[in-house]
């Protein structure tokens, strides 16, 4: 990914598409990116689990949203927005994958050289199921993605950021993710004699 353009504000979707419930996060930023334009100092990014190779991003941002499914203890799909000096806390709990270890490592890192983003939010759920493999998100953390696009869109506006509802979808060089990662298609592309409601 290119660096050319100064990152002010970055929107990342932390996890792994392929453990059900743990791919919220990229599925929360696929969707507000289907919706919605921004600035082009604006980024919104998959992050996969990358861990300490988002450093290079998130050290340049003044602003880091983040999206990830969270182990808070609540029933499968209750969403929770925490912010500010509270977020690397929550990234670190209970973690339910590797790459919440490396995403605190980031932000403690990027801390450290007083590069640390000045706000922070973290949007995230409680997931219902992540030992999937190959699966997608279940019914009740998916129907939860149009709530979390709009306190995602509240913290931004909260933070003066513009940003304006797409007329048409983005086009195959603006995707988040190549086509056949899009969530219909992966998920008609499951065999269904492996599919778990």
């Amino acid at each position: 990914m290119s660096l050319e353009t100064e990152i002010d504000t970055l929107v990342l979707g932390i996890g792994n598409l392929l453990w059900a419930d743990e791919g919220f996060g990229v599925r929360a930023v696929e969707a507000l990116h289907a919706d919605y334009r921004f600035s082009p100092d604006v980024r919104l990014m998959d992050g996969g689990t990358q861990g300490l190779f988002l450093l290079t991003y998130v050290h340049q941002a003044k602003n880091l949203l983040i999206f990830d499914a969270i182990d808070f203890g609540l029933s499968p799909g209750e969403l929770r927005l925490i912010r500010d000096d509270a977020v690397p806390r929550y990234l670190g709990a209970k973690k339910i994958s590797m790459h919440q270890t490396g995403f605190q490592e980031v932000l403690a890192l990027a801390n450290f050289m007083s590069d640390c983003p000045k706000r922070l939010a973290l949007i995230g759920i409680q997931p219902r199921e992540i030992d999937d493999y190959g699966g997608s998100l279940r019914p009740q953390v998916k129907a939860r993605i149009p709530e979390a696009i709009s306190l995602a869109i509240d913290v931004m506006r909260g933070w003066g950021l513009y940003l304006s509802k797409r007329k048409t979808p983005p086009g195959s060089g603006e995707r988040i993710n190549p086509t056949e990662l899009e969530i219909d298609r992966y998920e008609n592309g499951r065999p269904h004699m492996f599919t778990i409601d």
